[in-house]
């Protein structure tokens, strides 16, 4: 067997060996990277002393300096963070930065915690020219300061405003109260979210106000005070300390019930809901909450489980903390001012001393100036990157607003039910295509909200006061018109009855509404019952909250309407002009002439003298009843025309034409004669009223003496018009209207009075047969009921009244205190003359016309075609004033080929018997025979046929 031998082995050699040339090698690299890294003085100044968010703040920083540097190994600079504790307090956060300012010579300051802090640590920043970051002063306020060397690591509380007011605008609120801390923190919001509400209609009608240190019983006091009131929409901004006392005092009451809204700004949503404790969320149960968004990334959740186990190694005495967003954006900051170091350079990291003499040796005055925070500054302004919270960047020193997200508080924690952007308003989700206003969206662009008392009906926002007290109402106190609003008084008692027209209008609205409204009728009078003021003293007295609102006969006008809210108008609108009405008929002699206008009695008789001469040329030739003598002739024809317009006509008529002619004509005759009996019956029998004055500027002219009504605004409309005021007579009710008109202008009374259109139906209902109401001349918008500015209780009792306007309820109001008026002629149509004019029967006169004329055209063809030989020139040197003579002399004459004369056998003038049928005589036709002139001695004969009233045959003179 061979043997081999052992060496002992020395393995604690081997050991110390490794560990000195690890060592060697260490100290090598870190005196070597000693020479390039240049370390940068940051200061931080949080509140650590009983502040949890100092302590999440300072962890983050911590951990982001960490992270940053080992992904970013090759930078040169180094930030070395030195803390200070502000203490929670102002002064002591000035202090400590004065002394990393003046003592460390920071490059930068991160904090303080608060808005308050933070105010005066911006001046030393601005002053020293070191850069201030907090993640945490979020107040408006400090905008104010106009620093360039602020830089706000976070969200601005007037960005969350906007989307406060879109949830009140999306559940139909009409108020809301802010309550909030008395100190910079509450106040610099309050500015903005007010003129946000404005922006969507909704008014702040009170500001609750609670202090910092505010005792239990104080916060009750408020809430109690905030119990009484109608609004029951609140916005808590406050922190969260004292919002939790606030909420569980509300529960204790019975404020965080059905019907009550709250709604939280960022501050106390993100506060309470990172790490949400059962026995805060158990007294906000039902409230909504706004936050900035946060997108859930892989990163974020990565960081949130590092961050819970290095928190809790480094505070094992806090066991319930939660990473919140102001320690996401302490970690961004932090990377944001490491980033914007090595950016800047090196170049200058001193401080330029201040040159001040020996006898300022404040601190302040000493205080030197940074060399490198101008460089700091602009590499901070062009910073971007990624973040724990989303992009990250600075525009103006402001961080980028994000979307925020809307939570309902249900259970032990928060219920996301949308979000806001101010691109698309409220949506329920953010890749949603909505693209709306800042202040659009509706509560169906929400999930399902679960309200306080567990309910998912939507609070209408205001509620009767629960302090017993009724709705303080006032009324108009007045003597006359009384139907609308009458107060009778007992003076035993010292209570007043109000009854009227417009008190029970209101009675039933109110009895329409959805919900029960106590209240009570409060006369505006004088203690010893005589009116306080006009109408517009009485609307006034709601603009100063003596009354809750003002029902009666009270007229919507502009300059009520600034101090005031109207509801829809429930009775007619306008202003009228009552006059005296007068029979427009004078029955005298010639009251016949009446019926027709000048131009139609013209024309009617140049018709019956038209047609008696077109009757007679169309019968004068066949017809023995239109011969004679001229006049005869003349007297039978117009006799015979006029005698139409009784139908008395004895003559005959035989030509067809003249038949035609005559029944148009009669049908003309029968329509007029039919018109002037209906229209000469109706001047004798029916009584024509006409308005004495139709023009108010007539009224102005002459000087008239016209009325308007006691505390009226129609008195400034009367002036206005140029009215002088001494021409105006005021009146009390409608007994003293009717005197005053009665007597007239000249008598003392007045010539015409000026009322709302209610006032001049009711004075019309009685007085209907003596005044007549001529139309508004100027437009008003009726009785309204009047309420606060703002008052939600004006849409329902505007809804209210529109629908009892559509009802049948209304009518039986007017009936029972105005009566039915159905007796009474409508005076508002305007008076027509009742005489006929021409401009009516025009179309019938030119049908007679016409008819006429056809037929006389018609009869003068055929007379010139049968007696067509007569035209022929048998002799060229006849005149043609012979022709003419020649052809009227046959025109006048009898035809005795019309059928009519042989039938009748009549008589020549020579006592010759015509006959009456068969063939005619000879004598019939011989040829007369006619000389015309010629040249020299010649002579022409022309053969004609002879009428029995000529001799049978005449020789023509040769010698003439």
């Amino acid at each position: 067997m061979i043997m081999r031998k052992k060496y002992p082995s020395k393995p604690a050699l081997s050991f110390f060996s490794l560990l000195f040339l690890r060592i060697f090698f260490f100290e090598m690299g870190m005196a070597k990277n000693s020479t390039s890294i240049i370390p940068m003085n940051v200061g931080v100044v949080l509140d650590f002393d009983n502040d949890l968010d100092g302590k999440i703040g300072l962890s983050c920083i911590n951990m982001s300096l960490s992270d940053f540097y080992d992904t970013h190994g090759d930078y040169k600079t180094r930030l070395v963070l030195i803390t200070r504790d502000s203490k929670n307090d102002v002064a002591g956060a000035a202090a400590a930065a004065l002394d990393l300012i003046k003592n460390v010579e920071v490059q930068a300051i991160i904090g303080p915690t608060t808005s308050m802090q933070a105010n005066f640590v911006i001046e030393l920043g601005d002053k020293a020219q070191v850069p201030i970051l907090s993640f945490s002063a979020s107040s408006p306020s400090l905008t104010s300061i106009r620093s360039p060397f602020f830089f706000r690591a976070t969200q601005n509380d007037s960005t969350q405003v906007n989307a406060i007011s879109a949830l009140v605008q999306a559940f139909g609120w009409r108020e809301a109260v802010p309550i909030y801390i008395d100190n910079e923190y509450g106040q610099g919001v309050i500015p903005y979210l007010t003129d946000a509400l404005q922006a969507v209609d909704a008014r702040v009608p009170y500001r609750s106000v609670i202090s910092p240190s505010a005792t239990d019983d104080q916060i009750v006091s408020e809430l109690y005070k905030l119990m009484t009131m109608q609004t029951r929409v609140f916005i808590v901004h406050m922190f969260p300390s004292l919002g939790a006392r606030v909420f569980a005092k509300a529960k204790e009451i019975g404020m965080v019930s059905e019907g009550y809204v709250w709604i939280m700004t960022d501050g106390l949503t993100a506060e309470f809901f990172s790490s949400p404790k059962a026995s805060v969320t158990n007294t906000m149960q039902g409230a909504l909450g706004v936050k900035p968004y946060v997108p859930r990334t892989k990163d974020l959740e990565t960081f949130r489980i590092r961050w819970k186990r290095k928190f809790q190694q480094d505070n094992p005495d806090i066991v319930d903390a939660d990473l919140n967003i102001f320690g996401l954006w302490a970690y961004d900051a932090v990377t944001a001012l490491a980033l914007a170091v090595e950016k800047a350079g090196t170049a200058n990291l001193g401080f330029q001393k201040a040159n001040v003499s020996s006898n300022s040796s404040t601190d302040l005055a000493t205080l030197g100036v940074s060399l490198n925070g101008p460089n700091l500054v602009q590499a901070l302004s062009n910073i971007t990157f990624k973040g724990l919270t989303g992009d990250y960047l600075f525009d103006n020193g402001q961080l980028q607003s994000s979307a925020f997200q809307i939570i309902n508080v249900n259970g032990n924690g928060g219920r996301e039910i949308g979000f806001w952007t101010s691109t698309k308003g409220i949506v329920k989700t953010l890749n949603s295509t909505n693209n709306m206003t800042a202040y659009s969206g509706s509560n169906s662009d929400l999930s399902t909200v679960i309200w306080p008392g567990d309910t998912t009906s939507v609070p209408k926002g205001w509620e009767i006061p629960t302090n017993g007290k009724k709705l303080r109402i006032g009324v108009p106190v007045k003597d006359g018109f009384s139907e609308f609003v009458k107060v009778k008084r007992d003076p035993s008692s010292n209570t007043s009855t109000v009854t009227g027209y417009s008190i029970d209008v209101f009675d039933s609205v109110v009895k329409a509404l959805p919900y029960a409204l106590p209240y009570e009728y409060i006369p505006f009078a004088k203690p010893d019952g005589e009116p306080a003021g006009t109408y517009d003293d009485l609307i006034y007295q709601v603009y100063l909250k003596n009354f809750d609102a003002v029902v009666g006969d009270t007229t919507i006008v502009f300059n009520r309407s600034q101090y005031v809210d109207f509801t829809l108008p429930y009775t007619e609108s306008g202003v009228s002009m009552i006059v005296p009405i007068v029979d427009n008929n004078s029955k005298n002699a010639w009251v016949f002439l009446r019926p027709l206008t000048w131009d139609l009695w013209v024309t009617s008789v140049c018709f019956f003298i038209f047609i008696g001469f077109v009757i007679w040329v169309l019968e004068h030739r066949i017809n023995e009843d239109f011969r004679g003598p001229a006049s005869h002739q003349a007297g039978t024809s117009f006799w015979f025309s006029f005698s139409t317009m009784v139908f008395a006509q004895r003559e005959t008529v035989v030509s067809n034409l003249s038949r035609a002619v005559v029944i148009i004509w009669c049908f003309v005759v029968l329509i007029l004669t039919q018109s002037y009996t209906a229209s000469l019956t109706s001047l004798l029998t029916v009584q024509q009223l006409r308005p004495t004055v139709t023009d108010v500027h007539e009224l102005i002219k002459k000087g008239e003496y016209v009325g308007y009504q006691e505390g009226s605004f129609v008195l400034g409309i009367l002036l206005n018009l140029g009215f002088d005021k001494s021409k105006l007579i005021v009146y009390n009710s409608t007994e003293q209207c009717d005197d005053l008109l009665s007597k007239g202008s000249v008598n003392g009374g007045i010539a015409a009075a000026f009322d709302e259109v209610p006032y001049t139906r009711l004075f019309l209902s009685k007085y209907c047969s003596k005044y007549a109401m001529i139309d508004p001349t100027f437009k008003t918008a009726g009785f309204g009921f009047a309420f606060p500015k703002g008052s939600p209780l004006v849409p329902d009792v505007s809804r209210a009244v529109l629908n009892m306007t559509e009802g049948d309820k209304m009518k039986e109001i007017e009936n029972a205190w105005f009566g039915k008026q159905s007796n009474c002629p409508d005076s508002s149509n305007s008076v027509t003359s009742n005489s006929l004019s021409l401009k009516s029967f025009w179309g019938l006169f030119l049908i007679a016309g016409v008819a006429s004329l056809l037929a006389i055209i018609i009869f003068m063809v055929m007379f010139v075609y049968k007696e067509r030989k007569m035209f022929r020139p048998l002799n060229s040197r006849i005149s043609v004033r012979s022709k003419v003579r020649n052809f009227f002399r046959i025109f006048i004459q009898r035809d005795l080929k019309s059928h009519t004369f042989r039938k009748s056998g009549l008589n020549d003038s020579k006592g010759t018997n015509l006959p009456s049928m068969g063939e005619p005589s000879p004598s019939a036709y011989s040829v007369q025979t006619i000389s015309f002139p010629g040249d020299g001695d010649q002579s022409s004969t022309k053969s004609v046929g002879s009428s029995p009233d000529c001799q049978t045959s005449q020789e023509a003179d040769p010698h003439h």
